[in-house]
This record gives C-alpha cells, structure tokens and sequence, in this order.
C-alpha cells in the first residue's frame, strides 16, 4: 500500500449505511480520512416508510463504549428505555424478575431506525465525509481497489478505495468475492425459528406493562418477547418454529393459541389486532452467519453482519457490530494506520470471538424460552450472583462479562465454563458436607459476617485446586 499518500488523500469507503457503516464512517472520519459511504436504499432520513430489520435492539456497555467513542453515547442513552432485568411471565399470568446484573446496570432498548438516523446525521457533520443513497455495488477489485456502483436510472459510478469496509449486512455482495479465493472459511445456519413481530399500543396513554423490563413468555419450544418504545408502545416478537406459524391459518386460530399460551396479553394486545397484525406479513427468518478472514490483502476487510450475522437472543448483534469498530480503530492506533498490518490483525483478534458470540446467541435462545422455566436454572443465577457479590473479582456471571463489560467473548465462554464446573463441585461438596456434619454437629450459633468473605475465598481456593485447570 502506498503508506506516502497522505492521510486526507487516503479514500476510505465504506459499503452500507446500516448501523455499523455509519458509526465506522464516524470512527474514519474522526481519522482524518477521506471517507465515502455507500448505501444501495434511499436516505432513511427521507424516507416515509424504513424498510428492513425492526427487532428492537438492546444496547448495552460495548455498544455504548463505541458511540462514546464518537462523541454520540450520551445522545443515544438519552433516547433509550432502561431494562433492569428480565420479566418473566408465567401462563398462569405470574410476572417475575430476574435482574441483569447489580444494582444500577441496565440495558436500553432503543428504536432501530431513529439510531440508524442519528448515526448517518453525525457521519455527515465531517466535512470529510460523503454519503452516496442510491448506489448498488456491481463490482469491485480487491487488487486495485477500483469499485464500480450502478444507480436506479442505470448510470454507473466508479471510485477508487485505499481501504473497502464490508458493512453491507448479512447477504453481503462484499463477501461475495471473498468466497471466490481459496482459503475462505464459511457457513450460515438457518435456525428453524421464525419471527413475527406485533405491537402492543398504550392503555390510556401509558405504557400497558411495567416499561423497564425485557418482558419474556417462555414456552419451552417457542416464547414471546415485548421491549418498550419511547411512543409507550410494546414491540412484542413471537419467536416460533416455522412449523408452528404455519399451522395458525384463521383468525380464530390465532385467538385460541394466544388465549392457550399468552392469554395476559390478549386485553392488552387487543383481539381485533391479533387477527389482523398475525397475518400482515409472513414470519420473518433468523440465519448465523460465521466466516474467516475478515480480510484480503491491505484492500478490503469485513465488520458487523457481513462478518457475523447472529440471531438475536443475546441481544449482541448490534454491540458486537460497534465493538468491531472501537477494535479496529484500536489495532490502527497500536500499528500507526498501516492497513497492511492492521487488517491481518484484526482478523486475528476478531474473528474467535464474533464466533464465540454467535455461539453464545444460539445457546441464549435456549434459555430464554425454556430455562428460566427451571428451578434449578433460577436456584443457580441466584448462587452465581451471591459468588459475584462475594468475591466479584473470582467471579462474573457470564451475562455480566458479555453485556456489562468488554471481556473479550472467547474468553467469557472459557471462564464460563470453568466457573461452571468449578461453582457445581463445589455445590456438590457442600451438599455431601452438609448431610454429614448436620447429623453431627448442632449449630449454636449464627456465623461471623464480618469473616464471610474471606472464607469464601478460602472456600473457593480449595474447590478450584479439584477442578480443571482455566
């Protein structure tokens, strides 16, 4: 690459105006870069109708590192709904918690297209950046850097790229021509869940449910789940096999099937609404998408869900797409802006961990729609949050480390499960423990508090020399 030209001169452009493509034309433009989005849609911010994606999204500590970044956290978290724990509803209509996290930690749900806006608005305000609507890439050289684009009317646009950043989504055309070369892993997985989302309106102008929860039905096979709006609607999302949608034809199909298994919200849903919104548009699918490198050459590099589409049952998609951009600006500061070593690297640091989180993001699905139906699952985030309480260095519940902080996500999982195996033996132990010295011994006295912690951590010294090795 021809590390000479000046930074100014260096054409950075970046491919899709989603989420991801304006907040990196945000971190290249604070660079100094020359920098040129494109978008194949029209301008959202003057659009009537946003077409695409709607599922809420959750924002949380690595999403909001990265915007804080650009100087946009506080004007984002500002336009978003505090969600302190999840609330979970039973089909007997028992609503429970399950808090996130400590005290005070908290994720935001936050309207997709007004951040989408926002994000493209800042992005405009470099003098040094340009956003081009309008324009389908036809092709592009990963040698040169040459790209062509085509626009509705047919004409055809040609510019020349020091650097292409592939943030054009889960069918990327950028990752087309990466799956051309020898020695590019990849695989996409469609899960058998569909989408459908519905809308639960305000009851006499205020929220319907308590706002400041990730409401969640859980069905063991399928769930629904309701995030708020700043208009005090409810976005509910119906997750289900396809198998499932499919067999509810009629409206009175729907009617029985949510007075079977959500019948809380009938009332609040509204049945003239079930009837009509159920069938507006088919279920939506839900594909994982896992890929290697995330480069070629000093050209061209891949982030957000061109890199790693996942399903959204971590709520992490959208933080792993923002993280992706704090990390390769944090790699161009370590090697100086020379593309040629920053983008070997980033696929390096990066790609173990988008796996690890499209991982994590099946594994969520599981739990959300059926283990916290389980005592035992419940009698174990209790546990885990009194270890973290106790000795929060030694311990972090693993939603904490994915959604409260910026461990990397391979490593979560591993210390994952080694806690898990570590905090289980211990559990039996004390078990076995407790069935032999009760026989024996009369308990007089209550502990000492004040020595609790440390012999916790004695305690867990002891129980981690007879598990695995982290």
């Amino acid at each position: 690459m021809e590390t000479s030209k000046p930074k100014e001169e260096r054409v950075v452009a970046v491919v899709g105006g989603g989420l991801v493509g304006a907040l990196n034309a945000c971190f290249f433009s604070k660079r100094g870069f020359k920098v040129e989005v494109f978008e194949t849609r029209e301008d959202i911010r003057r659009a009537e109708v946003v077409r695409g994606r709607s599922i809420n999204l959750a924002l949380s500590y690595r999403g909001r590192q990265s915007l804080k970044h650009v100087g946009m956290e506080e004007k984002i978290v500002s336009q978003g709904i505090p969600m302190h724990a999840r609330m979970i509803h039973a089909l007997n209509g028992k609503q429970s918690p399950i808090p996130y996290g400590k005290k005070g930690q908290y994720i935001l749900s936050i309207d997709r297209a007004n951040l989408n806006k926002q994000l493209l608005t800042e992005a405009e305000r470099y003098p040094n950046t340009k956003l081009n609507f309008d324009h389908k890439l036809q092709d592009w050289s990963a040698e040169t850097g040459l790209m062509t684009f085509v626009r509705s009317d047919g004409s055809t646009e040609k510019i020349q790229a020091d650097l292409i950043v592939g943030c054009d989504g889960a069918f990327s055309a950028i990752r087309k021509q990466f799956m051309r070369r020898s020695r590019f892993n990849y695989s996409q997985t469609y899960i058998p869940h569909g989408y459908m989302e519905l809308t639960m309106p305000p009851i006499d102008g205020e929220f319907a449910m308590k706002p400041n929860f990730l409401h969640i039905w859980p069905r063991n096979t399928f769930m629904m789940i309701a995030l708020p709006n700043l208009d005090k609607t409810f976005t509910c999302t119906l997750f289900m096999p396809f198998d499932d949608f499919e067999k509810i034809t009629t409206g009175d199909e729907v009617m029985d099937f949510f007075q079977k298994y959500f019948p809380d919200t009938v009332p609040l849903i509204g049945a003239d609404a079930l009837r009509r919104d159920f069938f507006r548009l088919p279920a939506q699918a839900m594909v994982s998408v896992k890929c290697s490198p995330y480069h070629i050459g000093d050209k061209c590099v891949l982030m957000g869900d061109a890199a790693h589409a996942v399903v959204p049952f971590y709520g992490q998609g959208m933080n792993a797409g923002f993280e992706d951009c704090i990390v390769f600006d944090e790699i161009m500061e370590q090697f100086k802006e020379d593309f040629s070593a920053v983008l070997p690297e980033y696929s390096r640091v990066r790609v173990p961990d988008d796996h690890a989180i499209a991982d994590l993001a099946m594994y969520n699905y599981i739990e959300m729609r059926a283990h916290v139906n389980s005592k035992w699952f419940l009698f174990r985030k209790h546990v885990d949050n009194l270890l973290h309480f106790l000795m929060p260095k030694t311990i972090i519940p693993l939603y904490t480390m994915v959604t409260f902080t910026r461990t990397r996500y391979h490593e979560a999982v591993d210390r994952w499960h080694w806690q898990d195996k570590v905090i289980n033996k211990g559990l039996l132990l004390c078990a076995a423990a407790s069935v032999v010295g009760g026989s024996i011994v009369l308990v007089k006295n209550p502990p000492d508090l004040s020595k609790l912690n440390a012999s916790a951590e004695k305690l867990w010294s002891r129980i981690s020399t007879l598990s695995v090795t982290h």
